[in-house]
């Protein structure tokens, strides 16, 4: 299980102050303002940042972190990922799980039928879609629904599934007219 979370990428500078603009990459951004501290990917490691301050201008977050009061403290800091330890990580709910905890997993479908592994998880407005990708197959999208989902065991990296009809048929017949 990963033990750390990206919750935004910075994507620019913010004025001469050392304020950057952070894309997030979280459900919620303003889990920002719930921080004291975020770790940031400096390509050689993990740095703790302390945050002085968290404003938010469009869909960015404008953090501020201590000690960084120039553009030239924050100016190398373009383009690197934020992350969040688990402890740090927003509580999670009632059949509720970490994409990142979901990658890799295997995916079983009911009946016993081994699907491959879920190399991805796609947010939409309706509800997550886990991708399932298996060498010599064509990817299997399955909405992450409680029809299909019906048992996820994180510790042993598995996830079982229910097939509604016609949805092996229809990732399938999408393969081919691509």
């Amino acid at each position: 299980m990963e033990d750390f979370f990206k919750v935004g990428i910075i994507a620019n500078t913010h004025g001469l102050r050392g304020e950057v603009k952070v894309f997030p990459t979280t459900d919620d951004p303003k889990r920002f303002l719930d921080l004291e501290e975020i770790l940031l990917d400096t390509g050689t490691g993990r740095k703790a940042l302390a945050i002085e301050s968290v404003r938010f201008v469009k869909n960015m977050a404008l953090l501020k972190f201590k000690g960084l009061d120039s553009i030239d403290d924050v100016q190398r800091y373009r383009q690197k990922a934020l992350y969040v330890t688990r402890e740090q990580a927003v509580p999670l709910g009632e059949d509720e799980y970490f994409i990142a905890d979901l990658i890799g997993s295997s995916a079983v479908s009911d009946e016993g039928e081994e699907l491959g592994n879920i190399a991805d998880v796609i947010q939409t407005a309706a509800n997550d879609v886990y991708v399932i990708r298996k060498a010599g197959a064509p990817d299997l999208l399955v909405p992450a629904i409680k029809e299909c989902v019906r048992q996820v065991d994180i510790e042993a990296g598995r996830v079982i599934l229910h097939l509604l009809p016609g949805l092996k048929e229809m990732n399938q017949k999408k393969k081919q007219h691509e």
